[in-house]
């Protein structure tokens, strides 16, 4: 089965979501899945979820702090790692299914290089899929992914002031 570059960005709430839907999906079918979160740090209710998959892997490389203006060093480094672990993922070729979680995002904040980015595409072997998440994917990225879905906000209960819930957002 040919594999595609899928991206899923945008305002709006759901690109996690659609991401780990298309792992729960995959794994039911029996393929092999390796998330990796960028900027993230926590047992997440998805995380918790997705332990319970033999086939599906999560890394998290973030230092669990919100990122806004300029990144900490910490993050900078967990990033790289993170980086530098997916490289070593879509090169073995084991997985069938790839996700860089909130890569976007830190392609948008100068912790990825589009080039970085681009280069995930290049070396991505022809059976499997890669999807990229995260609002503000760049132009670059956009062009060369073979879906793109940009979840846009209309609504949001977080505008009167309703936090995350566990469960539903967190």
């Amino acid at each position: 089965m040919k594999g595609y570059v899928q991206v899923y960005t945008g305002n709006g709430k759901g690109k996690t979501t659609a991401s780990l839907g298309l792992a729960i999906r995959a794994a039911g079918a029996g393929l092999k899945v390796f998330i990796v979160q960028f900027m993230k740090q926590g047992m997440y209710s998805e995380i918790k979820a997705l332990k319970k998959f033999d086939n599906i892997i999560v890394e998290q490389y973030g230092a669990g702090a919100f990122v806004s203006g300029k990144p900490s060093d910490e993050e900078i480094t967990k990033c790289r790692e993170g980086y530098e672990q997916l490289c070593r993922v879509i090169k073995a070729g084991k997985h069938d299914l790839v996700v860089a979680e909130e890569a976007n995002i830190a392609c948008f904040y100068g912790l990825l290089s589009e080039e970085e980015l681009l280069y995930l595409i290049d070396i991505k072997p022809d059976y499997m899929e890669l999807v990229f998440t995260g609002r503000n994917a760049p132009a670059s990225i956009l062009d060369k992914a073979d879906l793109v879905t940009e979840m846009t906000e209309i609504k949001h209960y977080y505008q009167q002031g309703v936090g995350s819930r566990v469960g539903i957002e967190k």
